[in-house]
């Protein structure tokens, strides 16, 4: 068996996703084969990402700024908010580069069946949020499930008697599709066309 030292390598990497026993052995096997200063980076990375990333008091992206470089951009469209349910997605549009608004990015989305309420996605932060902005039009880019469109009319139903427009992506994302796998061109069409509700 391997020494003890590449054991606990071997289980760090399958605490990560996706990583079962063989893949965790390459990697593990990887890492032994970089150089000192590959290593070197490498942890100091893990360990700037634990101790500098945070959640944006604004809009609950991932940050390791005080106020995420969104929120602090005046040059956007005050008047357009786009809604997540995930930090990946706010990097994904704007990779694509088409989304001029600012974000919200709620901690999930409604599940009654796996026990995950309104209280546990945050949606206090966003409804204070709204009320203390003029955002005049609110994008909903869920994942295309039944837990996204039952939050989508979740939010529209408490924020109903504003006067706010409200749509959503598109047809063009598959139905069960993880949004980090949806491609650029598809997400690009899926803003740019999206529907009103």
């Amino acid at each position: 068996m391997y020494p003890s030292t590449i054991n606990d390598l071997i289980e760090s990497f399958k605490f990560l996703p996706g990583i079962g026993s063989k893949t965790a052995q390459r990697l593990a096997f990887s890492i032994l084969d970089l150089d000192k200063d590959q290593v070197d980076f490498f942890v100091s990375s893990l360990n700037n990402s634990i101790n500098n990333i945070h959640r944006c008091p604004v809009c609950n992206n991932i940050t390791d700024l005080d106020l995420c470089s969104i929120c602090s951009n005046k040059l956007r469209n005050s008047n357009l908010l786009c809604v997540v349910d995930d930090p990946k997605t706010v990097f994904l549009f704007e990779k694509i580069g088409k989304f001029d608004g600012y974000y919200h990015v709620l901690n999930g989305l409604i599940d009654p069946i796996n026990g995950i309420t309104v209280d546990d996605i945050g949606l206090n932060q966003l409804v204070n949020r709204i009320n203390d902005s003029n955002f005049k039009e609110i994008v909903f880019a869920f994942r295309p499930c039944i837990e996204g469109e039952t939050t989508s009319l979740y939010i529209k139903k408490i924020l109903e008697n504003r006067n706010i427009i409200f749509s959503k992506l598109a047809n063009g994302v598959p139905i069960g599709a993880d949004m980090e796998y949806v491609d650029n061109l598809t997400l690009e069409t899926a803003i740019l066309n999206r529907k009103f509700i």
